[in-house]
């Protein structure tokens, strides 16, 4: 174990009431703007009025979300007009989706987004049932920061706009400027502290690289779908993506290359026992692997509210019966797989590529068992155990989170993507394919059920702007040269199949409107009421590649049974419609 920093922030908050308890602030004003939940600043402007300044302390991460939250009064409220800004240093709908959910949460009201000016103001007119109308401008702190990958983005940061009282009409010791806050200040020293480090030049640069950042606030949840405010959530996101960034650029490949082999990559933010930002890097060995243990309570897959322990998923397959195959993994875990003949035409059905999208392990288990008796398969049930084990450890804190460091293997790889040898878990695949001899693959997925955000590198997760609001539930469909007419004869077929399954239509137009509202796109080609892409891309193995696409990181309860229930429908229909286009 090597640690690269440990360090102490001191907190803004604290030092923000220091600064203006002293007797020349007192009658005064401040306004400020930080990364903290509602109880710590509502304290903090308690402390500030014992001290004779009239305080106001207010959220620098979604303030407009916030200020409907906290401030605005909506009783009686018919219509809202936001403008919001347009700034040259950012995409036309980056404050649209910073103003998320906010049509959503609102739902009895008329809401109607509208370009403003590019000055970091929204302009909110709201109108009430009995002819008032209020004028509301709140103030989105942002600055022009050029990140680690020498991007310049339009990033949220703390404020204070403050002035004495003897100096109001003059505007003597008033301040007006960003003011750099703990969390900004502690994610600059990860980002130079990893980025300057000496990595060599061989890939993997470590087993594990473990980030540990304990941070101030709590999380809101704001009552509509599955959304809450957690900058431990958003934390969680920018640190992982940016060590990837880092780490590409290490490499010399270009951003986004999935190939990249770094090792495994483990943020772990937390709530701080003290208020102070703390701050751990350090490499470490692997944990160590348990092997599982016999699965003995195993209710019905179709009743299943969360995801599958691992153990689960070794008995589903031994029920399942078949000739097994299986590849190892980084960590020394076992990859499972099944294979089951028939006459029929073989498909390979697999789940959890991504190990935190978990509502296709469910799926692709249930499909498995109803296709038992005719059909032909391979089956692989979590194509990526390290990334599984990752979640599971992750959830234990943030059950919420969408975990986005489970994503990847312990090479910090896609294994999809994989380029060389050893390709570990990969060769699970490749034996489904080969032994099965499909053209149809089946590869169930997941996205975020929620906000995603990267609030220190521009608010927009990069490289997955598309992804950053839910959308509903969609397919891609690739397919190889010559294959064009039956890929869309099967995507026909399953999305026919797929509109009669009880609302999974109304789930997607609900979705689907709002995503439009908020990101100011259409979205996908749409056929039978569920978003679709059809392309011709060879990087797939079989010539045909079906890709589900649930909103399932992290859901629970009904709605985890409801998207594994379209996950397994899913597996069905495809089936179904390969069938056909093979003549069977």
């Amino acid at each position: 174990m090597t640690t690269l920093l440990e360090r102490r922030f001191a907190r803004t908050l604290d030092s923000l009431i220091d600064e203006f308890s002293a007797d020349a602030w007192r009658g005064g004003t401040l306004d400020a703007w930080v990364f903290e939940d509602r109880t710590a600043r509502v304290a903090a402007e308690q402390r500030l009025a014992r001290a004779g300044v009239t305080a106001r302390f207010r959220s620098a991460y979604k303030p407009l979300v916030h200020a409907f939250v906290e401030d605005i009064d909506l009783t009686d409220v018919e219509r809202v007009t936001v403008r919001y800004p347009v700034h040259p240093a950012a995409t036309p709908k980056r404050f649209t989706l910073e103003a998320y959910p906010l049509i959503g949460m609102l739902a009895d009201v008329e809401v109607t987004l509208m370009p403003g000016g590019s000055a970091l103001v929204y302009e909110v007119e709201l109108s009430y049932r009995d002819g008032r109308t209020q004028q509301v401008d709140v103030f989105a702190p942002n600055v022009e920061r050029t990140d680690h990958t020498g991007a310049v983005n339009l990033t949220p940061t703390g404020w204070v706009r403050a002035s004495r009282a003897d100096d109001e009409s003059e505007g003597k010791g008033a301040q007006d400027a960003a003011r750099t806050t703990d969390l900004e200040t502690a994610f600059a020293a990860l980002i130079d502290t990893v980025r300057l480090h000496p990595w060599g030049t061989h890939e993997p640069y470590f087993d594990r690289l473990c980030v540990r950042l304990d941070m101030p606030g709590s999380e809101l949840d704001l009552r509509y779908g599955d959304e809450i405010v957690s900058l431990f959530e958003a934390l969680h996101e920018d640190i992982y993506f940016s060590l990837l960034e880092i780490f590409q650029l290490h490499s010399g490949r270009p951003l986004g290359d999935r190939g990249l082999q770094p090792g495994q990559l483990a943020p772990d933010v937390r709530a701080s026992a003290d208020g102070a930002i703390h701050l751990r890097i350090a490499t470490e060995p692997f944990p160590a692997v348990t092997p599982p243990a016999p699965s003995s309570d195993n209710p019905p897959l179709a009743a299943a509210t969360r995801a599958l322990p691992i153990e689960r998923v070794a008995y589903e397959l031994d029920a399942l019966g078949g000739e097994r195959f299986d590849a190892r993994s980084r960590q020394g875990r076992t990859v499972w797989g099944t294979y089951v003949k028939s006459a029929q035409p073989a498909i390979v059905i697999s789940a959890a590529q991504h190990a935190n999208e978990s509502s296709g392990v469910v799926g692709v288990l249930r499909a498995a068992h109803a296709l038992r008796d005719e059909a032909h398969f391979a089956l692989i049930g979590v194509e990526n155990p390290d990334g599984y084990a990752m979640h599971r450890e992750l959830c234990a804190t943030h059950p919420r989170h969408m975990h986005h460091a489970a994503r990847y293997s312990a090479l910090g790889d896609d294994i999809a993507y994989r380029e060389r040898a050893p390709f570990y878990e990969r060769e699970a695949r490749q034996q489904a394919l080969a032994i099965s001899g499909a053209a149809l693959h089946i590869n169930l997925h997941g996205y975020p059920a929620h906000e995603w955000t990267r609030p220190m590198s521009g608010y927009l997760p990069r490289g997955f702007e598309l992804w950053t609001i839910p959308k509903g539930f969609f397919l891609i469909l690739r397919h190889h040269s010559g294959w064009g007419d039956r890929a869309r004869a099967v995507i026909e077929h399953v999305t026919q199949r797929l509109g009669r399954l009880p609302g999974l239509l109304e789930f997607n137009a609900r979705q689907i409107a709002l995503f439009r509202a908020h990101a100011l796109e259409a979205g996908f080609e749409m056929l039978n009421g569920i978003p679709i892409l059809v392309a011709e891309d060879t990087r797939e193995a079989a010539p045909l590649a079906l890709i589900s696409e649930f909103p399932d990181e992290t859901i629970y309860g009904d709605d985890f049974v409801f998207a594994h229930t379209v996950q397994m429908e899913t597996v069905l229909a495809a089936h179904e419609g390969y069938l056909r286009v093979s003549g069977t």
